[in-house]
């Protein structure tokens, strides 16, 4: 425990990336004028759950007005619709990996059992797109997460652009993938061997996703059952 939370203040003390610092206050700030007294973390976001868990979530990047305003991975807005947050929340809890449905607050009382959340990118990038230099600083942080979740059974990636780079740091870690490389479907299930972790890929439950179809909660809970007899 004292190994993630050593790892949790290296995230949020980070300064490589000047452009995501910048954008990261520039929100904060900005929110702030707007909401008057609303407070921002307005930096780095470390992974957040259980530290002895077989399934790791990996997103691409915290939200503006997310992560970003909390300090906590995959927390939503608070507003009245159902965010990424509360989508994939909802399911963690009927699949039974979370006490309840909704996350909203670093102080809401959420706990993780048997999952840790993650993302590629622990900085909020502008228009939700970071640079390749900013997904490349921030692999280390990855590579230590994976380090010290010893029990993993499965990651499951959510997005194209997190199953890409998921590949590249489990090649780093000296698995083998195999050629033609596998492609982003939802719902793949790919074997990698006995010393690394299954990758499962799932749509992103961003709003455009959800509220399009393309990603129902029926799909969601599909992947979490398998996740559960893994």
């Amino acid at each position: 425990m004292q190994l993630m939370q050593d790892l949790s203040l290296k995230v949020i003390c980070c300064n490589k990336c000047d452009r995501l610092l910048k954008h990261c206050k520039e929100v904060s700030v900005k929110k702030k004028r707007m909401y008057q007294g609303d407070v921002y973390w307005g930096k780095p976001v470390p992974g957040f759950g259980d530290y002895n868990s077989s399934a790791l979530i990996v997103g691409l990047a915290p939200a503006a007005h997310g992560a970003n305003r909390t300090g906590r991975m995959f927390t939503g807005d608070g507003d009245d619709g159902m965010g990424s947050s509360d989508f994939l929340m909802s399911s963690l809890y009927r699949a039974g990996y979370a006490n309840q449905p909704t996350s909203r607050s670093s102080s809401d009382g959420l706990l993780l059992n048997g999952v840790y959340l993650t993302s590629i990118v622990k900085c909020a990038p502008p228009a939700n797109k970071p640079l390749k230099s900013e997904i490349e600083n921030c692999t280390q942080y990855l590579h230590m997460e994976l380090d010290l979740l010893k029990n993993l059974k499965v990651i499951i990636a959510l997005g194209r652009l997190s199953f890409v780079q998921i590949l590249k740091v489990l090649e780093e870690r000296g698995a083998c993938i195999s050629k033609p490389r596998p492609k982003f479907s939802h719902g793949n299930i790919i074997n990698i061997g006995d010393k690394f972790p299954a990758l499962i890929t799932s749509y992103h439950p961003s709003r455009l996703n959800t509220q399009t179809g393309r990603l129902t909660l029926e799909m969601l809970d599909q992947i979490m059952d398998i996740v559960t007899k893994m």
